[in-house]
C-alpha cells in the first residue's frame, strides 16, 4: 500500500538573484544555497529563510553547486567554464579552476570532499584535487558525444549523465568505464541511499529508475512535463519516494514501487517551470526553484515530529 504524503508549502523564499538556476542542500541539510544567474551563488537558512552569505566571483550563470563534508567549503561550476571552491565561512574564493572548453553544467565532492569532479557542455567530465594548489584535472574523461548535465560519485564509482542517452560509470578501482544507453537525454540523475539505483530524469517527459549493478530499468515514472527544460528529479531520504519538477508549475511525487502519483504539489498559481530541486538528507522536506523563488516543502507528519 502506497504511503500516503502531503506536501505544503512552509517557505517561499525571493532569492534576488535574477533567475535560480539550481538549489541544493548542505550535507546535513540545516543549510541551502541557490545558485542564480545574476552569476552568484547564496546560502540560507531554509527554516527561517534568512539568507547568510552571498558569494561573487563568476563571470556569467551559476548551474550548480555542491557543500563539502564538513560543510566548511563550497564548489561552483558555471557557465563561464570555471569552477571556484569558495571558503563557506570568509566568502572569498580559495581557487578557480579552467580546463573546460564550454560552460560547467554541474559539479559534485567526492565522500571526504578532496575531489570535485565537474561536467561540461564540452562532453567532458573533470576531477580536480583541491587539496592541493594543482590547477589542471587530475583526470579527465572524454567519452560523451553530448553536454554533460549531472556527475554524481560514491566511495568507488563515478556516475555521469548526458544529452547523447547514456549513464556512464567510472570505477576508479579497477579503472573501467561501463555505458548504461536509456536512449533518451538524460537531463539530471539522482541516487537511492542504498547505492543500489540510480534515478534518471530524461527529455521525454519520463524519469526512470536504473540498476546500479545491471544497468536494468527497474520502473518509469510518468505524469509530469519535461517539454526540452532539464527538469531534475530526486528521491526522498527513505528511499521510497520519487519527486520530479514539471513545465507547468507543478512537481510530482510517486511511488517508487508501484510508480503510482501520490501527490501532484502546485507550487505556483501561475505557471512557471519548476526545473531544480533538492531532496532534504535526513527528513521529509523538499525544496524547488521556480523563476526568481525557492520553496521549502514539509509534510505535515514533519511537522508534527517537530512539535513532539
Amino acid at each position: 500500500m502506497p504511503e500516503y504524503l502531503n506536501f505544503n508549502c512552509s517557505k517561499t523564499i525571493d532569492c534576488k538573484q535574477g533567475a535560480v538556476r539550481a538549489v541544493r542542500y548542505n550535507v546535513d541539510g540545516t543549510y541551502c544555497m541557490s545558485c542564480g544567474s545574476d552569476k552568484k551563488v547564496k546560502l540560507w537558512n531554509p527554516a527561517s529563510g534568512l539568507l547568510l552569505k552571498t558569494y561573487g566571483g563568476h563571470a556569467d550563470e551559476v548551474t550548480d553547486a555542491a557543500g563539502s563534508c564538513d560543510s566548511s567549503y563550497i564548489v561552483s561550476s558555471s557557465l563561464d567554464k570555471s569552477i571556484i571552491y569558495w571558503d563557506v565561512s570568509t566568502g572569498t574564493p580559495v581557487r578557480r579552476l579552467r580546463s573546460h572548453a564550454g560552460g560547467v553544467r554541474c559539479v559534485c565532492f567526492n565522500e571526504d570532499s578532496s575531489i570535485a569532479i565537474s561536467g561540461g557542455r564540452d562532453n567532458a567530465v573533470m576531477c580536480w584535487d583541491i587539496r592541493t594548489r594543482r590547477l589542471d584535472p587530475v583526470q579527465v574523461m572524454k567519452e560523451a558525444k553530448d553536454c554533460i548535465t549531472a556527475v554524481l560519485t560514491n566511495e568507488h564509482k563515478i556516475y555521469a549523465a548526458s544529452l547523447d542517452g547514456c549513464v556512464r560509470h567510472y570505477d576508479i578501482r579497477v579503472g573501467e568505464m561501463t555505458c548504461d544507453k536509456v536512449g533518451e537525454p538524460i537531463t539530471y540523475l539522482a541516487q537511492t541511499q542504498d547505492e543500489q539505483c540510480l534515478v534518471a530524469g530524461c527529455q521525454d517527459s519520463t524519469v526512470r529508475l536504473i540498476d546500479c549493478e545491471t544497468g536494468g530499468l527497474l520502473n518509469e515514472y510518468k505524469g509530469h512535463q519535461a517539454d526540452d527544460y532539464h527538469i531534475e528529479c530526486g528521491i526522498l531520504q527513505s528511499d521510497a519516494h520519487i519527486v520530479a519538477g514539471s513545465s507547468d508549475g507543478y512537481a510530482f511525487v510517486w511511488d517508487l514501487v508501484e510508480a503510482k502519483v501520490l501527490q501532484r504539489i502546485r507550487i505556483s498559481d501561475n505557471g512557471g517551470v519548476v526545473h531544480s530541486l533538492a531532496t532534504h538528507p535526513k527528513r521529509q522536506e523538499l525544496l524547488f526553484a521556480r523563476r526568481r523563488d525557492m520553496y521549502v516543502f514539509t509534510t505535515d507528519l514533519q511537522i508534527e515530529e517537530e512539535q513532539l
